[in-house]
């Protein structure tokens, strides 16, 4: 006889309390396996797969997709046969972001025309299932949209801007590789509309209250045509709230100086040259943080409040910021101290493109000690940046560009780069900070001064 089982959202760790429906990768009726991911969710820290810790036939889901659900609220409805005396009812083995520990034969998906029985722990009757589907997951290559299948997305954002404004993505043509819809192809079809509404809409019309989609907060009275309201939920309510918080807390102050990166530049050619892994700027930018931690480990700290105390600490996670459709986000290397550059590039590499896909996990989120911000990238020389809460201090790099230079007392044309430190006043002094940047920038003028600390 089949028993019905409640799977409840479990709980997502690192503080967090609620996750959005993104997209349900099971229908009512589909045959599920112990441990398949049945629905993929978007929480403040990344965008994960929950699988389900119980085998059977799906009888009932709860939730659209961009719907909120707490902790604890149910998920859906599993009808399992009798358990055997050899196998469990579940699993439990649901850890959000970061997978399951079953073994990867029972992680097997139903495919097309595969008759509809329970997996393992229990049959269902053909009558009760509904025909097979084929399973999406989200690290599947984005297909182009069908009738009745999922539409190729780059990111929740886009969706939810797409499902707040009314706008079908299905009759788009996505501009990205194999069709992908970009976040500009929806604000492309909301400037058009608001084009048009401006051109037809009579004076009094423009005046008269504008109807909200679904689930939006109603746009005031008179408000401009094609005004466009975006939530502050999920990563982006989660850095508005970080941000707002380091603001009010962190009595912060920014110093900064000019660079000569010239024998940087021709060293890190040099490293490359010699073959084998490429070495990036940035993993040599990290190995100088780190060794300027070592000299000044003020800056590699926080604030207590509570117990007023500075706890300054004995490893460096180093934060780096990454600029995605999807906000922006700030990966971790975990002790960065202890790697190489080739080390550091890797683990750059493969944080950038889990930020840039949005799986990177909570873990992979928190616990930074000091960041560093490339925000030449952007093609700007300089910034005064929020800190990273909790953290004490945050490295800026500017763009690296050609410029007049006085180099060995004559005028000559040098890569030159702006480096700037914000830092928490209540840590160290402007002493300590200025010699923490002096040092940095006298390690890119003459990469040998890290030949000390390697």
């Amino acid at each position: 006889m089949a028993q019905v089982l409640e799977f409840k959202l479990p709980d997502l760790g690192e503080g967090l309390t609620e996750a959005e429906i993104v997209r349900w990768l099971v229908q009512v009726g589909d045959v599920v396996a112990i441990d398949q991911p049945v629905v993929e969710v978007e929480t403040a820290k990344a965008m994960v797969e929950v699988p389900c810790p119980y085998g059977g036939v799906v009888t009932a889901r709860f939730g659209e997709e961009g719907t909120e659900l707490p902790v604890g609220a149910p998920l859906l409805t599993v009808a399992v046969g009798e358990p055997s005396a050899q196998e469990p009812e579940g699993s439990g083995n649901v850890l959000v972001g970061y997978g399951t520990q079953a073994p990867a034969a029972r992680r097997r998906r139903v495919r097309a025309g595969a008759p509809a029985t329970a997996a393992r722990n229990g049959t269902a009757r053909p009558e009760d299932a509904a025909p097979p589907r084929t399973q999406v997951t989200a690290s599947a290559p984005a297909a182009p949209a069908v009738a009745d299948g999922p539409v190729p997305v780059i990111s929740p954002l886009v969706r939810r801007l797409a499902r707040d404004n009314g706008v079908d993505l299905r009759q788009l043509a996505g501009s990205g590789p194999d069709g992908l819809i970009l976040r500009a192809d929806v604000e492309d079809v909301l400037r058009a509309n608001s084009a048009r509404a401006a051109v037809t809409a009579a004076p009094a019309e423009r005046t008269a209250p504008v109807a909200a989609p679904a689930g939006r907060t109603p746009v005031a009275t008179g408000a401009p045509a094609g005004e466009v309201r975006i939530p502050l939920k999920g990563i982006r309510g989660a850095v508005a709230d970080k941000l707002s918080r380091s603001r009010r807390e962190i009595p912060d102050a920014t110093c900064w100086v000019d660079a000569d990166a010239t024998e940087l530049m021709r060293a890190r050619a040099a490293m490359n040259a010699a073959g084998g892994s490429k070495i990036s700027l940035l993993a040599l930018l990290a190995r100088v943080c780190t060794a300027a931690l070592a000299r000044f480990p003020e800056l590699n700290s926080y604030v207590d409040t509570e117990a007023r105390e500075v706890v300054r600490l004995g490893h460096v996670h180093l934060g780096f910021a990454a600029q995605t459709e999807r906000g922006l986000v700030v990966p971790v290397v975990r002790d960065a101290h202890a790697r190489d550059a080739e080390s550091l590039t890797g683990e750059f590499a493969r944080l950038t493109e889990a930020a840039r896909t949005g799986t990177l996990t909570p873990g992979e989120l928190t616990g930074g000690t000091f960041t560093l911000n490339n925000y030449g990238v952007f093609g700007v020389d300089g910034s005064t940046p929020i800190i990273n809460h909790p953290e004490a201090a945050m490295l800026g790099v500017g763009r690296i560009i050609a410029k007049p230079w006085v180099h060995e007392g004559e005028l000559a044309v040098r890569q030159v780069v702006q480096l700037s430190l914000t830092f928490d006043h209540r840590v160290c002094d402007g002493g300590t900070a200025g010699g923490f940047l002096r040092y940095v920038a006298d390690c890119v003028e003459q990469p040998a001064v890290l030949l000390r600390t390697l």
